[in-house]
């Protein structure tokens, strides 16, 4: 069955902020930090698992291995990137069933052509309005529980225009979906405007170098937000870490950087304790 966790947060309509998770190391570092919902992001995941980019190159099938890896880790409940539903209304049906068999608390389905793209590079192109309806007409009917929600986000934005991408919002709304995202704005004008227009919780996107502006969190909870979610924010953060770490060893030979994460520490938060305390049992 599906958390609740996240339904009964939208429903007392206080602001909420929601990690990226691109691996599982990123996962058990927000377990430690103590986060209760995660969002499993397509684009990071992708990359780090096969070094590809987000433009509708991994299978559903890779995607639901990565979202059930990263439910059986984290301590939190998953929202899930489902990209287009993977194909047509059959695939969309399929999408959510797997997705919350694997145990995710929420799929994110788009509007795009599929194969899809990045929300926040060029190229995008999305499908005929009344063909995103009947997708979240199809996602919202596969579920089993009321407490697995569906997303709907438009990335009408760039190519059609944010009074369209407003109708879209509102079809998706009466559709059926619980929450709202619509991709990519280009001001803080434009993320209050929405909050204001649509009558369902509305979710933000905090992309580093994308085209939405990154206000802090109590100004996104002005502007009206249910939640907020920042996917690119630990593989950004881990990349600079990791590069700098890399020159000052190419350059200087340091391989025991200040600052660098407790190793002691890491074995445990990996799991392992219950290695350990197995060996200790069973090793003759």
């Amino acid at each position: 069955m599906a958390n609740p966790i996240l339904r009964e947060k939208l429903a007392k309509g206080e602001f909420f902020v929601v990690p990226g998770i691109q691996d599982m190391i990123a996962a058990v570092i927000a377990n430690k930090v103590g986060f209760d919902i995660v969002y499993g992001t397509g684009y990071w995941l992708t990359a780090s698992a096969w070094g590809l980019p987000d433009a509708g190159i991994a299978t559903y099938t890779e995607m639901k291995n990565r979202m059930e890896t990263l439910v059986r880790t984290s301590n939190s409940a998953v929202i899930a990137d489902g990209d287009t539903g993977y194909g047509g209304l059959l695939n969309v049906h399929h999408t959510v069933k797997g997705y919350e068999a694997a145990g995710v608390t929420c799929i994110q389905i788009e509007d795009q052509e599929f194969p899809k793209k990045c929300g926040h590079t060029p190229f995008r192109r999305c499908i005929p309005l009344e063909d995103m309806v009947e997708k979240i007409k199809v996602a919202v009917e596969a579920r089993e529980s009321e407490d697995f929600l569906v997303i709907a986000r438009s990335d009408a934005r760039q190519s059609e225009g944010f009074d369209s991408l407003m109708r879209r919002m509102e079809a998706y709304d009466k559709a059926g979906a619980h929450v709202l995202f619509p991709e990519a704005l280009e001001s803080e004008e434009e993320m209050a405007k929405a909050c204001s227009i649509l009558g369902k919780p509305v979710m933000a996107n905090m992309a580093n170098g994308g085209s939405t502006p990154i206000p802090k969190a109590s100004v996104l909870a002005e502007i009206g937000y249910a939640y907020a979610i920042y996917p690119s924010l630990t593989s950004l953060v881990a990349a600079t870490a990791m590069e700098k770490a890399l020159i000052d060893l190419k350059n200087d030979g340091i391989g025991e950087p200040d600052g660098i994460f407790n190793f002691k520490e890491f074995c445990g938060l990996i799991g392992f304790q219950d290695v350990w305390d197995f060996e200790k049992k069973w090793a003759k």
